[in-house]
């Protein structure tokens, strides 16, 4: 009998981990587009230049979390939609093979 807990069922381990590659990309993907505009801003701005490294790692450490964020809710989102779509389909072909008895059944007789 398939178990209705909903927290440790295989369908939220794997959007789990759909969710967590997402993360890991985003924060790779922004984590380096804040390197190279740290480094622009290093060699063409004085302000960036005169801030403290704590505040350096704060802005790369930022971008690196709302990346990953944000590209871990897109590719949950994608994910969700593609089992809805899934689930659809199952729908409605046993919707149709149910139709296709019933008309089986009213031209045998």
């Amino acid at each position: 009998m398939p178990s209705n807990d909903g927290i440790n069922s295989e369908e939220a381990n794997v959007a789990g981990w759909e969710a967590t590659q997402g993360a890991v990309i985003g924060a790779l993907k922004w984590g380096s587009v804040a390197v190279i505009l740290g480094a622009v801003g290093y060699l063409k701005s004085p302000v960036y230049r005169t801030t403290t490294i704590q505040f350096k790692v704060f802005l790369q450490s930022s971008a690196m979390v709302g990346g990953g964020i944000i590209e871990a809710d897109r590719r949950l989102r994608a994910w969700e939609a593609e089992v809805r779509r899934r689930k659809r389909y199952l729908r409605d072909r046993a919707k149709w093979e149910r139709y296709e008895e019933e008309m089986m059944k009213q031209f045998e007789k």
